[in-house]
């Protein structure tokens, strides 16, 4: 489910509850209302309303911790990109249809992430693209002629060793946390909560704005959720443009 989608829908169904609470009240007059009917509705409400708090936070909690992670694998392809490039660099002429290689392979792989993370298709085999395989084949192909480009080589190796294990673990880390029939179950918690208040309302202006702020407030929180958790797709995603620039033009 979307962030869009979970915003909706949380504020939809808020939103009507407050309606429905309201309704209640209106054709169950107060005084109908017994004192212990009241305070199991109020109490039942407060139980429903301190399980949503935690809930969310903890939410909240779990969909920033995955975001992070996604970032920082993200952050560390860029740094290994840039040192597999410098040594490159040190290697010496030889090297430059690899950097090359490098500069063409970059934006094709950003692509690839993007179209695997935004659908969250996960249900397949991983296959390494054809310039990667060409990039890899390039690196062990390179051949010393001299001390310091030996010692250059293990190190080059090294490096892109390093970049393809960053990039399985893109590929391996899930970025969805948060399960939707768990999200649609909190709904439904926060539902009850509000048909609760607007069965105890007094209607008018000042009652109906206060309740549709707290509705706003709330659903924002599950939009936040639902954001954080499609680090690649959402209105909060990871930049690719961060590692489309990471390798600077060859002179």
């Amino acid at each position: 489910m979307t962030s869009g989608w979970t915003f909706l829908l949380s504020f939809v169904s808020i939103v009507a509850g407050i309606v429905l609470g309201m309704t209640l009240r209106a054709r169950i007059s107060p005084p109908k209302f017994g004192h212990d009917t009241k305070e199991v509705i109020r109490l039942g409400a407060g139980l429903l309303a301190t399980l949503a708090a935690v809930v969310i936070s903890l939410l909240i909690a779990s969909a920033k911790s995955s975001y992070d992670a996604q970032d920082a694998h993200f952050r560390l392809l860029a740094a290994y990109l840039v040192e597999t490039d410098q040594l490159l660099a040190q290697y010496g002429a030889e090297a430059r249809p690899v950097r090359q290689l490098m500069r063409q392979a970059v934006p094709a792989a950003m692509d690839r992430i993007w179209n695997e993370k935004a659908v969250a298709s996960q249900d397949t085999a991983f296959t390494a693209s054809s310039l990667a395989e060409q990039l890899y084949a390039a690196i062990e192909a390179l051949s010393p002629v001299n001390d310091a480009q030996r010692s250059l080589k293990p190190r080059i190796v090294q490096a892109s060793n390093d970049i393809a294990r960053t990039r399985l673990l893109l590929f391996a880390d899930g970025d969805k946390p948060i399960l939707t029939p768990f999200l649609l179950i909190l709904i439904v918690w926060l539902t009850v909560i509000f048909t609760a208040y607007g069965m105890f309302v007094e209607p008018g202006m000042v009652a109906w704005t206060a309740l549709l702020v707290f509705a706003l407030s709330v659903s924002s929180a599950l939009f936040l959720v639902a954001d954080l958790s499609q680090p690649f797709a959402g209105l909060m995603q990871i930049s690719k443009e961060q590692l489309r620039h990471t390798l600077a033009p060859l002179n």
